[in-house]
């Protein structure tokens, strides 16, 4: 069968507003029409697309056709922004998902020069580095990086290496709630900073090496990377970080380590479809080389 282009456009716009009423805008049409050419879609295929809640959800069957909807959007995309070089067209978009330290530190000096030379833009979506897996299985994402070793079906995966985080704190922090060591008495009572309730990153650090479980010792909740190693340089608390992030704050005396020789290795992979366009694996590429020009290589 042949994939009806109105109908998948409603669709698409859709799934990605996660509104009739938002996708009818996108489009110009109304919210009717958008509803019928889904339906329409639907019986084509015989299985339902979206469920209809607030915001709309893609099914499974859903999901498989954002995933190769946006694949060709993007091939299309690209076919256009080569045109762009006798003035047509215009950059080409990607939407990567991506862990809010890579996006803090590395990958946007790693790749910004690749970026204005190969006339792209990216469309990051942002989570922690054990979910952005999902957000490419959803089709949010056509490219990301994430802490997933294995590649998803029809797609490759590349490692890049590790961001080794310490747990870190203020020399006067360390003073006050920790003058005998990073102990399991002390950490009852010392304020952790922690990324959001996603993040593991501390409390499994804290089971591993204190035997301590979530809920036995107060928690910040600072959910952006600069603002979180703020909290622990002000002494708020004490949490993990990657080199990266706090560079020779060590070495200056501005930070401590309170577990030193002890650490946590988070390896980050880049997963990509197995067949892409030609910018695409180019940026595949650019991320791969960055990578592994900053990350620890085991």
């Amino acid at each position: 069968m042949t994939l009806d282009t109105r109908q998948c456009e409603a669709f698409l716009a859709a799934a990605e507003t996660g509104s009739f009423d938002l996708a009818a805008a996108r489009l110009n049409v109304t919210p009717s029409a958008v509803s019928q050419r889904i339906a329409a879609l639907e019986t084509a295929l015989g299985a339902p697309l979206l469920v209809r809640s607030r915001p709309c959800r893609t099914t499974t069957t859903g999901q498989l056709l954002l995933v190769h909807l946006r694949r060709s959007r993007l091939l299309e995309d690209e076919f256009l922004g080569e045109l762009g070089d006798a003035g047509q067209g215009g950059p080409l978009q990607v939407a990567i998902a991506v862990n809010n330290d890579t996006l803090a530190t590395w990958l946007l000096p790693g790749i910004g020069e690749f970026l204005l030379a190969q006339n792209i833009t990216v469309d990051i979506v942002l989570d922690e580095q054990n979910y952005t897996y999902a957000l490419l299985e959803k089709g949010l994402a056509v490219a990301g990086i994430s802490s997933e070793p294995r590649a998803m079906r029809g797609c490759t995966v590349q490692p890049l290496g590790s961001m080794r985080y310490r747990m870190l704190a203020s020399p006067q922090f360390a003073a006050r709630w920790f003058p005998a060591g990073f102990n399991r008495t002390a950490a009852k009572a010392a304020p952790v900073i922690v990324f959001s309730r996603k993040d593991s990153l501390q409390a499994d650090f804290i089971l591993a090496q204190l035997g301590l479980m979530t809920g036995a010792y107060p928690v910040h909740y600072v959910p952006a990377s600069d603002p979180f190693m703020q909290a622990i340089r002000l002494g708020l608390g004490y949490g993990m970080l990657p080199p990266q992030q706090y560079g020779d704050l060590i070495e200056r005396g501005e930070l401590v380590d309170l577990a030193p020789g002890l650490y946590t290795d988070v390896p980050l992979y880049w997963h990509a479809w197995r067949v892409q366009s030609p910018k695409l694996e180019r940026l595949g590429q650019a991320v791969v080389a960055a990578g592994r020009r900053v990350l620890d290589q085991a």
